[in-house]
């Protein structure tokens, strides 16, 4: 419970930040399942900075809504630097954004690779046409991993905005 006040109040902190701004973010998220624009709409007021988000949870939809290469998916996989970076341009241009962030990841408790364990999380953070990549692993079961995705991301929106 105690990660869920973290995400509420997080948002909020992040939703005042945006609103003081004047600045339009847009999620793209995949192992999250749409958490990060879940957190920052429960917040009043968040039609004032989010008018649209991206739930892109199979390569397709990661390329169809985002325009991410096939090429990108094939190389290097989704759970990747280069797919999060093109995730979060194609967010920013889809839905004329001036912030974005992106996230993909394997929340377990399958999909695990020996290189790309259980709680292995790319993010990247698209602001001022300038792109910042983070990647994690976070540990427990699914529904903990993405509470820790969803705090981690808003902490790190939060830090680049206020730069």
């Amino acid at each position: 419970m105690e990660l869920q006040q973290d995400i509420t109040d997080l948002a909020a902190q992040l939703g005042a930040i945006l609103t003081d701004k004047s600045l339009w973010i847009t999620t793209a998220e995949s192992c999250t399942g749409g958490g990060i624009s879940y957190a920052l709409t429960d917040t009043p007021g968040s039609s004032a900075y989010l008018d649209r988000a991206f739930v892109t949870y199979s390569n397709t939809a990661k390329n169809e809504l985002l325009n991410v290469r096939e090429t990108t998916l094939q190389v290097y996989g989704a759970v990747s630097e280069q797919t999060v970076i093109e995730m979060a341009q194609g967010a920013c241009i889809a839905a004329n954004a001036d912030i974005a962030i992106t996230v993909s990841g394997i929340a377990g408790p399958g999909g695990a690779t020996a290189t790309k364990p259980v709680g292995t999380v790319w993010f990247c953070i698209r602001y001022l046409d300038e792109n910042y990549t983070y990647c994690e692993i976070f540990p427990g079961e699914r529904a903990e991993v993405r509470l820790q995705v969803i705090v981690f991301a808003l902490k790190k929106l939060i830090k680049h905005i206020n730069l």
